[in-house]
């Protein structure tokens, strides 16, 4: 006797369709935040150096017994802390303080130090894709 529709059994929705929309669920929140815009910076934001950057100490002499000659060098993504706002220095450059340094190494900018940048020299958000692609080397390294 063949089979007609009605004796199949009900099944429930596939299994891939379910899957698509988990993950869709759990990477709109990494989608929202990766196309927000920024907003304007703010005294004590975490702001990151914008790939490998020379800056000028805000007070070059507290260094010179360091062998620094009133500049450092920042890594790319270093987190700094905004001291000071460009739009309340004439100068129109950005205070902050480095972190994330546990020791001085010449020519890499000491920890706490305070340095002066260039608004295009600073961005508000770490490179998430180049950090995960980073942890997943590590992991199964």
């Amino acid at each position: 006797m063949p089979s007609t529709p009605d004796d199949r059994q009900e099944s429930g929705p596939p299994l891939w369709s379910i899957g698509f929309g988990v993950i869709l669920i759990l990477s709109l929140p990494l989608l929202i935040y990766l196309i927000s815009p920024t907003g304007p910076i703010r005294e004590g934001d975490t702001i990151y150096s914008n790939g490998a950057v020379k800056v000028t100490f805000a007070n070059p002499l507290l260094y010179e017994s360091a062998r620094f000659d009133g500049s450092c060098l920042l890594d790319p993504e270093d987190p700094l802390i905004v001291v000071q706002r460009p739009t309340e220095r004439p100068d129109g450059l950005v205070l902050v303080k480095v972190q994330g340094k546990p020791a001085i190494e010449w020519p890499f900018c000491p920890p706490q130090a305070e340095v002066l940048l260039l608004i295009h020299q600073v961005k508000q958000e770490p490179d998430l894709l180049t950090e995960t692609r980073e942890q997943l080397a590590k992991w199964f390294k």
